[in-house]
């Protein structure tokens, strides 16, 4: 990320997120499509480019467990361990997400920097988020400062696209901003795995 074209690259998509608007990305995974995820109105875009109904959650990054800790009301401590010791992407899914309130109806949704937007979280109040071991997506999130939305580029329902090539021009046309395909090759094309955290010290394997 220390190149010209790199920084320029980096302030180019700050400023699409901190607009309000969507990206499309790629991540330690796959690409993803993502936005300020403390505004409910940028979340309100994904969930329309995606054709996918508001009842579900969004996957979401942080920068680093420091981060995490801001926006879930307890870290259990066994997601500390599997953060450092993990070899390959994992999503970890925290109870207790602190996020904005569900808006009534004709009232404006709130933007707040300090909370997770009401659309990001599950019915039961937990959130997934993923730390990603990638030199753009750590850079990316560092600076912006508060989590960022990383849901697959694909219609809700059509296969995951692995590479940029894969993505439907749909997708493509309907984002924002593009981040530069050529940053793909730190992704595996492959989903994370996703894991479920009980306060109470459960653990759920939801995807291997």
């Amino acid at each position: 990320m220390e190149s010209a074209s790199n920084v320029d690259l980096l302030r180019e998509t700050l400023n699409a997120l901190r607009s309000g608007g969507t990206i499309l990305y790629p991540t330690d995974t796959v690409w993803g499509l993502g936005c300020d995820a403390t505004n409910p109105e940028a979340v309100a875009k994904i969930y329309a480019i995606k054709h996918r109904s508001d009842s579900k959650s969004l996957v979401l990054l942080a920068s680093d467990v420091d981060m995490v800790a801001r926006y879930v009301k307890k870290i259990p401590e066994m997601a500390i361990d599997l953060i450092e010791v993990n070899d390959k992407p994992m999503t970890i899914i925290y109870p207790g997400a602190i996020a904005s309130k569900t808006p009534v109806e004709g009232e404006k949704p709130v933007c707040d920097k300090h909370f997770l937007a009401y659309n990001v979280v599950a019915e039961d109040g937990s959130v997934g988020i993923r730390v990603p071991a990638m030199e753009f997506c750590e850079a990316l999130i560092s600076k912006f400062g508060r989590p960022i939305v990383s849901t697959s580029a694909n219609i809700s329902g059509e296969p995951t696209p692995q590479t940029f090539a894969d993505i439907p021009d749909s997708i493509k046309s309907a984002v924002d901003f593009i981040v530069d395909p050529s940053l793909e090759i730190g992704s595996t094309g492959l989903a994370s795995q996703i894991i479920k955290l009980e306060l109470n010290g459960v653990v759920k394997v939801i995807r291997e």
